[in-house]
């Protein structure tokens, strides 16, 4: 028998940081401005079309931009790149935020990092607003990937640098 008691958001929360992740910042540009924010909550949904899904809460200071924009590019960070996202998941100024990083664009205009293990330059498809977020699908138009970097994980609320296997 299924107990409808509900489960406590500290409980949720506890439990959710012990799963690892990719570490991301989502940035994008168009008419409502340029903006950017750190991100775990990102994975691939198909590779036909190459579609991704990202959640945004939707007080997020990235959140109008995003949506009005219309476009993101999900930039997987380096473990090189640690203090990029501790910047883009804080209160740092949006404008301090993108001078820590060498940025270019792709098709959709939004800012790609350099130096990211992959960079998914995408446009949004559909929104589905799920409790407290935006999930967003996203489907790839253009794509970098520099596979010599060794990733940057979050688990147990702290990064990890990921190391590259032995190659023979």
């Amino acid at each position: 028998m299924i107990e409808d008691t509900p489960v406590a958001i500290a409980t949720f929360r506890d439990a959710m940081a012990r799963l690892g992740a990719a570490v991301h910042i989502v940035t994008s540009h168009g008419n409502a401005g340029t903006t950017g924010f750190t991100a775990t909550a990102v994975c691939s949904v198909t590779d036909t079309p190459p579609t991704l899904l990202v959640c945004l809460n939707r007080n997020a200071s990235a959140y109008a931009a995003v949506v009005e924009n219309g476009v993101l590019c999900v930039n997987t960070l380096a473990s090189s790149q640690q203090s990029l996202s501790q910047a883009f998941g804080g209160k740092t100024p949006m404008a301090e935020r993108f001078a820590g990083g060498e940025w270019t664009s792709l098709q959709t205009g939004s800012p790609v990092l350099h130096g990211a293990i992959a960079n998914f330059d995408c446009r949004i498809v559909e929104a589905r607003q799920v409790g407290t977020h935006d999930v967003l699908i996203c489907e790839a138009v253009a794509i970098l990937s520099e596979a010599d970097s060794p990733g940057l994980l979050y688990v147990d609320r702290a990064y990890h640098a990921l190391s590259l296997p032995e190659r023979l």
